[in-house]
């Protein structure tokens, strides 16, 4: 069978995505029309320009077009891809003649190769990905506001920390709570909901609202959890959302919890000997098509401790074992059990998140015993 003849100029101009060739002597030796729109210029304008010298006499496009020239000269020594890290870049309004909007533009340069294994051309691609982080940014307003800012709950010290993922252009269903209880008691939850974006911030809304007055009222926290599930399944979205809750008792020095699908909570003691909370969890909210009881289990704890609870962006990491991440996060909290709630999730923080970010949202509670 004869393969059909390709006219890749035809393909190069009618690509969707915005692209650019440019010789190893760094001159635009072609541009495609969403290029164009993006660069603010038309491909006559551009084609045979010398690259170094594409820049607006403001000069506020110095510091970008720095950081494209070493990515296209490292690619020309490497032969390997290269991208520019996400750049704010601001360009003629369409809508507005004159004026200039800030747009946000990933670059990434790839090398062509000649006959003979040199690199011929190189091939740049700008995405515009604008929209994706106002997007973010909206989703991260909203799940800020849904959470409970960090402040004193009765009498006893806690920290709360949030760190969204790093490499997404997104929020994820990450949330956590502290509900001052009758009593010296109180009740410490963090939950994570499957998927990202505004639907999925809205259902972690939800769901800790609903579990927040199930705490009030219910006997413990199995009970509020199965609250929970009953209302989770009016829920779209909610199905498959991670839950752990512990009441923690100061009068009679014990904490009783249960989890639904979610790590376990972690319990330093003054010795710095640390016991994972696992003796009471079951699946996943919507994971069981009929209903049943939630088990819960207790532990007991002396003054000194702290109880740390966590999603599973502070632990888990491709291609790793969990257990690998519980043991990193059981060495963290002993070397640094000295610290008070808010240094010692800092330090938590430190020890465990990469340090170019984490790739899933991360949320964190301590609280001192």
């Amino acid at each position: 069978m004869t393969e059909p003849e390709v006219d890749y100029t035809a393909v190069f101009r009618a690509f969707p995505g915005a692209v650019a060739l440019v010789t190893p002597q760094l001159i635009y030796a072609d541009v495609n029309a969403e290029f164009s729109r993006i660069r603010g210029g038309t491909r006559e304008g551009l084609v045979g320009r010398f690259l170094p010298e594409d820049r607006r006499d403001d000069d506020s496009t110095a510091p970008l077009l720095l950081e494209i020239l070493a990515s296209l000269r490292r690619v020309m020594v490497t032969g390997e891809r290269d991208t520019v890290a996400l750049q704010r870049y601001a360009v003629e309004d369409p809508d507005q003649p004159g004026a200039r909007q800030m747009r946000y533009l990933n670059l990434t340069n790839v090398p062509v190769f000649g006959p003979e294994g040199q690199v011929a051309l190189l091939l740049q691609r700008v995405e515009d990905v604008t929209e994706l982080i106002r997007a973010r940014e909206v989703a991260l307003t909203l799940q800020e506001a849904m959470l409970p800012a960090p402040c004193p709950v009765g009498r006893h010290p806690a920290a709360v920390r949030y760190r969204p993922a790093a490499e997404a252009l997104h929020v994820a269903g990450d949330w956590y709570d502290l509900v001052d209880l009758p009593g010296d008691r109180m009740a410490v939850t963090v939950g994570d909901v499957v998927g990202h974006g505004l639907s999925a911030a809205g259902v972690m809304g939800q769901l800790r609202s609903a579990l927040t007055a199930a705490s009030l009222v219910a006997d413990g926290p199995a009970r509020a959890l199965e609250v929970l599930r009953l209302y989770a399944r009016t829920v779209d979205g909610a199905e498959n959302a991670t839950v752990a809750t512990a009441f923690i008792d100061w009068q009679t020095g014990t904490i009783t919890y249960s989890s639904a699908g979610h790590p376990p909570p972690a319990l330093l003691r003054r010795s710095g000997a640390v016991e994972f909370l696992d003796q009471a969890t079951d699946p996943p909210l919507g994971a069981r098509p009929q209903h049943a009881s939630r088990i819960q289990a207790a532990a007991a704890f002396r003054e000194g401790a702290a109880l740390a609870l966590y999603t599973d962006g502070l632990i888990e990491r491709r291609r790793e074992d969990i257990d690998t991440g519980l043991a990193r996060l059981s060495d963290s909290l002993a070397r640094h059990r000295a610290e008070a709630p808010e240094a010692l999730a800092d330090a938590v923080l430190t020890d465990l998140l990469p340090p170019d970010g984490a790739t899933d949202d991360t949320a964190l509670v301590i609280v001192g015993l």
